[in-house]
């Protein structure tokens, strides 16, 4: 049988690229697309001499044409922390509209399946805890989260206008709080904060009280769940996420004490609209795919600062 073809928008950055080993590994022919951005080509240099691994520099904010059959198309093309969304507001807001557009067009097409790679934050700051697929949120669509969120928010309703006009296959995800190896030192989430301020020996940073929580999920957690989404009939949204969920603070004296007990812990203002709770509800993963996450926080932190320990000087 023909091997199956993905085509994987993002596909150099911290997500996309681990989507990338995922598939080669499981015998598929792999397409990434990437402009750079956000993205690095160290991330996916040791798949570049693989016969299956195709890459392609490419703004998909501008149409692609790529030649031969492809069977899915997974979206992950977008900023995706908060200091990158706030460098690149206008490039955030085109890879959810333009971005979205063309890499369904893509999968319209080839008559491939499609999935959104959507986020937690179409949520807002919500009022609903814990955050199930049902709740429409509750976001400021002014304020300087709001090009990451309201981008998603649209390329959700667009995905959907395509399966109803169009009939194309599709699935959306909706990724709460990932961390693990290949993230940016300098992305301005709370993993990497953390781990760059203790191999530097500087004070952990809290922003407002502490007492803001999240739910960490291990990256390879994550792509189980993508996966199995993607094979499902399910078409989602669907939450993808960890249902434990840590107040900053918690998490803070965790590194410390588990790094660094000679650490200090220092506040800073709390960020314009930063949620004070986030928690998925993922009864419908658990009951539809089989998925929840596997790797305990404690676990999954030491492989990432075991990462970061050995490639940060690149």
């Amino acid at each position: 049988m023909a091997k199956k073809t993905v085509l994987i928008t993002g596909g150099a950055g911290f997500l996309g690229s681990h989507l990338c080993d995922r598939f080669i590994a499981r015998g598929f022919k792999v397409i990434a697309v990437d402009n750079l951005i956000t993205g690095a080509q160290r991330n996916i240099v040791h798949l570049s001499r693989h016969k299956d691994f195709k890459f392609i520099r490419h703004d998909i904010s501008r149409p692609l044409k790529v030649a031969g059959g492809v069977d899915y198309v997974l979206h992950f093309a977008s900023p995706a922390s908060p200091v990158d969304y706030g460098n690149h507001p206008i490039a955030t807001l085109q890879a959810g509209a333009q971005g979205t557009q063309n890499a369904l067009d893509m999968a319209r097409a080839k008559k491939a399946t499609f999935l959104l790679a959507s986020t937690s934050e179409v949520y807002g700051d919500p009022l609903v805890h814990p955050q199930k697929e049902n709740y429409w949120g509750n976001v400021n669509p002014t304020g300087p989260r709001s090009v990451y969120d309201e981008a998603k928010r649209f390329a959700e309703a667009l995905t959907f206008a395509y399966h109803r006009v169009h009939r194309v296959n599709v699935k959306i995800a909706r990724i709460f709080n990932t961390y693990g190896p290949r993230m940016q030192i300098k992305d301005g989430r709370v993993v990497p904060n953390f781990i760059d301020q203790i191999l530097h020996k500087r004070p952990l940073t809290v922003y407002g009280n502490g007492r803001q929580t999240r739910s960490f999920c291990y990256v390879d957690d994550l792509v189980d769940g993508i996966t199995k989404l993607l094979f499902s009939k399910l078409r989602g949204p669907v939450n993808v996420g960890s249902p434990r969920e840590f107040t900053i603070l918690e998490f803070a004296r965790l590194v410390k004490k588990t790094y660094d007990p000679h650490a200090r812990i220092v506040f800073m203002p709390l960020p314009k609209d930063d949620p004070k709770q986030r928690r998925p509800d993922i009864t419908l993963a658990r009951r539809t795919l089989g998925w929840q996450p596997k790797v305990p926080l404690e676990k999954g932190i030491q492989m990432t600062m075991d990462w970061f320990t050995r490639h940060y000087d690149h």
